[in-house]
């Protein structure tokens, strides 16, 4: 009895663990990517963003995470899946710059 319980365990934490480290096996790129959605949220709510200027980041932020999410598609992200991962996101965090510190304003 004590060995089908034991065993029983041991077949579920086969199963559970793994799929609870692919969860987090990006948090540096998840938290730099929530970081990007608020700095666009807070542009827009400063008006230093016009609507079509913050569609057009979150369509962006959306292709990051596009990158992200086929990345992580096969369980492990790879050292040269990350450093396109965050090239891309350096780009991006760039335009968010450019476009909240130029002349266009929400009205």
């Amino acid at each position: 009895m004590k060995f089908v319980n034991f065993a029983t365990a041991a077949a579920f934490a086969a199963f559970t663990l793994p799929a609870l480290s692919q969860t987090s096996s990006t948090p540096r790129i998840d938290k730099r990517q929530a970081n990007q959605e608020r700095r666009i949220e807070q542009g827009e709510k400063s008006g230093a963003l016009t609507k079509k200027e913050a569609a057009r980041l979150e369509k962006g932020q959306a292709r990051v995470q596009k990158m992200e999410n086929k990345a992580l598609a096969d369980g492990k992200v790879t050292a040269k899946e990350r450093a396109r991962i965050e090239k891309a996101q350096d780009r991006q965090s760039k335009k968010i710059y450019r476009e909240k510190h130029d002349k266009q304003t929400a009205k």
